[in-house]
């Protein structure tokens, strides 16, 4: 009985460590409908995609450096549902990712992709900046200098 309870606080520690939860795109239009002046920078990334490892340190420094701001940086994960515990969360607590990380939970990947944009080949990684009067879409890796200037530009 011990040893059961040792591992299902183990594991409730650990969720709770990684801030990972599962986003709709729907849950998403809501989220940024809700931001009056907020930016958001959304990144759609995997854990087996090595441009999308290496930008995701990228994004940390975006979202450290603007915490003052109205900007928001989600980090979204294409990864499949089933790797949610096995590998994003171990991802995200073993590079200390602070930034919001979701696991898109959208059963056809077409639509989602039409969705986002309809120019978006599916390749990641790629990069939604969105608010209430712009909306542009990367599908590209970024460097930290290339967000910060994407940002600046999309007054």
């Amino acid at each position: 009985m011990r040893i059961f309870f040792i591992i299902c606080l183990s594991l409730v520690t650990y969720s709770v460590n990684a801030q990972v939860r599962l986003l709709t795109l729907d849950d998403l239009d809501k989220r940024v409908a809700k931001g009056k002046d907020t930016t958001y920078v959304i990144n759609f990334w995997a854990t087996s995609c090595s441009p999308c490892v290496a930008e995701l340190p990228h994004f940390e420094k975006l979202r450290t450096e603007n915490e003052k701001k109205p900007l928001k940086v989600l980090l979204v994960s294409l990864d499949f549902k089933s790797k949610l515990q096995r590998e994003v969360i171990p991802f995200v607590n073993n590079n200390n990712i602070k930034a919001e990380v979701y696991l898109l939970n959208e059963p056809d990947q077409q639509k989602y992709i039409e969705r986002i944009d309809k120019k978006w080949s599916g390749a990641i990684p790629a990069t939604l900046f969105v608010n209430k009067k712009v909306r542009r879409f990367y599908e590209k890796e970024f460097t930290a200098e290339e967000l910060k200037s994407t940002l600046l530009n999309l007054k």
